[in-house]
């Protein structure tokens, strides 16, 4: 019976979950897409583009443990649909961000806006899967990520490719269809979610009951371990050890999303367009496959830790190698490793949080570990234009981040399964 709920809550749920974040994250990394355009357009310097693109997290973080703690209160059905509408709607507003203040303005609010989404999502999936399926659940969810860049990446090119259309620029054009995407898709989900099993009416009543059991029974035993307050959760080793490690992560992460369309750009001539798009798409494209080979695996093992640290520092190296590159076949090589080691790494990390966390701790908890490990992808590209400005060597960022990256791996290795928990 329990298997049966969760077969229906998978069909049911999880594609339009990986929907949402497809264009959640296509509306968070799109100024990677238009950063040559919106330069040459706006007269935005480097400088300014990296604190435009890094200052969303800064938004982001500062509203994540609210907006997951507000979603325990009025339900998840209504807080992901209103943070959908609100941010596709900012994220439709980039068309006025002509100055460097108004690039700051719309990138901060975009992620007051989407704060609260990542984090309740993976909150939510504790409400419908147990922890023996929830990675499997979890990677199908992150699907949204390389898909985002798989269907974004030629999506922003052919955008990019018309000019005015209705008298807006091409980088206007792109931002607006994407944000509004977004915003139409938060009304549909006003409809369409529900908050919990006992008020879905596709489960049968046996369905409910059973799946109610099962997941009550781990949240009794994960509170009987450990029960946090939404502010304690920060006392505990364990979770300062994950936030050190999504910290990181990221960190290594944000360089292929801010970075890698304009230098494969510049390695092809210079501007973004459809072949470059297409071109970006296809680490990401592997990644969507890695990452369903490595939930499965890592759930059907119970070896999520160790999956993890192999494929992070499988990604490091591979981010590193950008440094020694110049031609942009080598360039997709290189990211169709880096990508899919550490984005598909993510959804097996994100089972060892949810299976330690439960109640309000379990909110917090989460929510603390994407808004300030998100922070690392505020850092990075800090991180990648002072590495290039006291070196003055092109590309030396990537080596940077790369080493930085690599810290993840370090703290994971000090992480031990908690009193009962058994493997990691």
């Amino acid at each position: 019976m329990v298997d049966r709920a969760v077969a229906k809550a998978t069909v049911r749920l999880l594609p339009f979950l990986a929907l949402m974040l497809i264009l959640a994250f296509l509306d968070r990394a799109n100024i990677g897409f238009a950063k040559v355009a919106y330069q040459a357009d706006t007269g935005i310097s480097n400088a300014a583009y990296a604190l435009g693109a890094g200052i969303f997290f800064i938004g982001y973080a500062l509203f994540e443990v609210p907006s997951n703690l507000i979603m325990m209160r009025v339900g998840a059905r209504l807080w992901l649909a209103r943070i959908m509408i609100s941010w596709g709607l900012v994220s439709a507003a980039m068309i006025f961000a002509h100055t460097p203040t108004s690039l700051y303005i719309l990138r901060f609010l975009l992620g007051v806006c989407e704060a609260g989404f990542y984090p309740g999502v993976l909150l939510y999936l504790t409400y419908w899967f147990p922890a023996r399926q929830r990675a499997r659940a979890t990677g199908l969810f992150y699907l949204g990520v390389p898909l985002s860049l798989v269907i974004g990446g030629p999506l922003s090119g052919w955008l990019l490719g018309h000019e005015d259309m209705f008298g807006l620029r091409n980088w206007q054009w792109m931002f607006m269809v994407e944000g509004l995407a977004a915003a139409v898709t938060g009304v549909v989900a006003l409809f369409y979610l529900d908050s919990s099993p006992a008020k879905a009416k596709w489960l049968g009543e046996d369905e409910k009951r059973a799946l109610s059991a099962v997941l009550q029974a781990e949240e009794r035993d994960k509170l009987s371990r450990v029960d946090h307050t939404a502010w304690t959760v920060l006392k505990d080793r364990r979770v300062l050890v994950l936030i050190g490690v999504y910290f990181f992560i990221q960190l290594g992460v944000a360089p292929l999303t801010f970075y890698v369309p304009g230098k494969l750009a510049s390695l092809m001539g210079g501007k973004v367009d459809f072949t470059v798009g297409l071109l970006t798409a296809i680490p990401w494209l592997c990644s969507a496959v890695v990452t369903r080979l490595a939930s499965v695996h890592a759930d059907r093992h119970d070896n999520h830790r160790t999956v993890v640290i192999a494929m992070l520092t499988v990604g490091t190296l591979a981010l590193a190698s950008i440094y020694w590159i110049d031609t942009a076949w080598l360039l997709v090589l290189a990211c169709c490793i880096a990508v899919p080691a550490l984005t598909s790494s993510q959804p097996v990390y994100w089972s060892l949080p949810t299976r330690y966390l439960g109640g309000t701790g379990a909110a917090a908890g989460i929510a603390f570990i994407v808004s300030i490990g998100n922070l690392g992808a505020f850092v990075s590209p800090q991180v990648m234009a002072n590495t290039e400005s006291v070196i003055d060597l092109p590309n030396a960022g990537f080596i940077a981040v790369a080493l930085l990256c690599f810290l993840s791996v370090v703290l994971l290795a000090t992480l031990r399964p908690a009193r009962g928990q058994g493997h990691l």
